[in-house]
């Protein structure tokens, strides 16, 4: 199975091309509105790869929440491969993503997951044994209460890291840790494997939060 795996929704803006298990990724990081380089990188992971859209079975992509602008590229430009080709495409939430890719690296399976959402707020979710829960957007002192055996992951405990532990009673942060395109091969391929099927409707992002524009004027 080929796989073009895409994520523009947080600083890091990330290309991944699966096919016959090898992978070839291509990422952006600190890279201003690095979610409009994402058709070159995809050029040039099929360059690489020697590879064309055509030979792709599926598109897996994170579907935010995140950054407004990079979730819109995201999936803008999933659903323009996606109808031009005739491709299935499997989604993610962005904070899935970061709670998979966090457990892999750091080996533990308790994460609990915060992206800086602005406005004195954070997307908020519990990743914990692989099961993805209570995805929110909060204030950093509404979060889950969940004890020292959690560790905290994104951007969120870099922004509000004080209120964070303190509401949380996390002891342990790691801030090194960004979503990344590659483990989105992995979490289609299980889903594939739990019995999920791709589909061919139009993906749809998640924002969590609603009247962005009337929010940012007050």
């Amino acid at each position: 199975m080929n796989i073009l795996a895409i994520d523009t929704c947080t600083e890091v803006a990330s290309v991944t091309l699966y096919s016959a298990g090898v992978r070839t990724s291509r990422a952006l990081t600190n890279v201003e509105k690095s979610s409009g380089y994402i058709l070159k990188l995809c050029d040039e992971v099929f360059y690489e790869s020697g590879k064309q859209l055509k030979e792709v079975d599926l598109i897996t992509y994170s579907k935010g929440p995140g950054a407004f602008t990079g979730v819109r590229m995201c999936i803008g430009v999933v659903q323009g491969l996606s109808l031009s080709c005739s491709i299935p495409t499997i989604g993610f939430s962005t904070l899935e993503l970061l709670g998979f890719r966090a457990s892999k690296i750091l080996k533990v399976e308790k994460i609990a997951v915060a992206l800086d959402a602005r406005m004195g707020e954070v997307y908020w979710a519990v990743y914990d044994h692989g099961v993805l829960s209570n995805m929110k957007i909060c204030s950093p002192e509404d979060v889950d209460n969940l004890g020292a055996d959690f560790v905290g992951v994104g951007t969120g405990w870099g922004t509000h890291n004080d209120k964070l532990h303190i509401a949380s009673n996390i002891k342990i942060t790691d801030l090194t840790i960004y979503p990344e395109s590659c483990e989105l091969v992995d979490l289609s391929l299980l889903a594939i494997e739990s019995g999920q099927n791709p589909t061919f409707e139009l993906p749809q992002p998640i924002y969590l939060r609603n009247n962005v524009a009337q929010k940012s004027l007050k």
